[in-house]
């Protein structure tokens, strides 16, 4: 029996490394995950910026379009003024010129302010640029060196499932089935008993069990935890 519960204890201590392996690496995909939002948050304020920059040029295009076309309206009609014959068609024609002329000095104000906002935002776009190539790179190489840690401790991880194999391959096929049985719940899946008391779940157990266990050297289930429990002397 000896030999049974030694190969078992092999077995679990393999299993314990991976647990303590996972959990030591399992905060990493969530890191990596926080990264990857933070990248994405970041790229998205600076397509913002962008498209507010394209918008204001988009207006600017517009307005010196309209200033064009009305600049050129203002051509036509002033051709036209020596055309009329009448005085009532000409003040006419004369007062569009004028109300023409002055929205014409209204866009171009506009078109100034436009301009000078464009200038400020391609220079506040600048900054952006320059401050997400930086962020971007700081974060990529966070992000590499966690997945890394996380390739790393897979292959790790894969080491341990082939050493698994070969430690299970040992174990009695009766005593092996119970203890998955309880490793799929808890780890360590097989304790010792510790003056009577199951150290898994800190619990005494009856005293004829405790005894029996001293005795036989065999093994038994915990009837709190239902962990595999054992005599310390059994592994003497």
């Amino acid at each position: 029996m000896k030999e049974k519960l030694k190969a078992l204890s092999e077995l679990q201590k393999v299993d314990l490394e991976v647990a303590q392996l996972r959990k030591a690496h399992e905060v990493h995909p969530k890191q990596l995950a926080e990264l990857e939002k933070e990248l994405a948050a970041a790229a998205s304020a600076l397509e913002a910026e962008r498209s507010r920059v394209a918008d204001i040029e988009r207006q600017k295009r517009t307005l010196e379009q309209n200033i064009t076309e009305e600049k050129d309206k203002v051509k036509k009609w002033e051709g036209r003024l020596a055309e009329q014959r009448s005085t009532r068609e000409y003040s006419a024609l004369a007062r569009e010129i004028d109300i023409a002329k002055k929205a014409n000095a209204t866009m171009a104000e506009e078109l100034s302010e436009l301009g000078k906002a464009l200038a400020t935002a391609r220079e506040s776009l600048k900054g952006r640029e320059q401050e997400f190539g930086t962020r971007q790179g700081d974060l990529k190489s966070r992000m590499g060196e966690l997945r890394g840690k996380m390739s790393e401790a897979e292959s790790q991880v894969h080491a341990l499932e082939s050493r698994r194999g070969e430690a299970a391959a040992g174990v009695d096929r009766t005593l092996l089935q119970r203890y998955e049985a309880v490793r799929k719940k808890r780890l360590p899946a097989l304790v010792p008993l510790r003056g009577g008391t199951c150290s898994g779940c800190n619990v005494n157990v009856p005293p004829q069990l405790a005894n029996t266990l001293r005795v036989t050297l065999g093994t038994d289930v915990c009837p709190n935890c239902h962990r595999i429990i054992f005599s310390p002397e059994a592994l003497a």
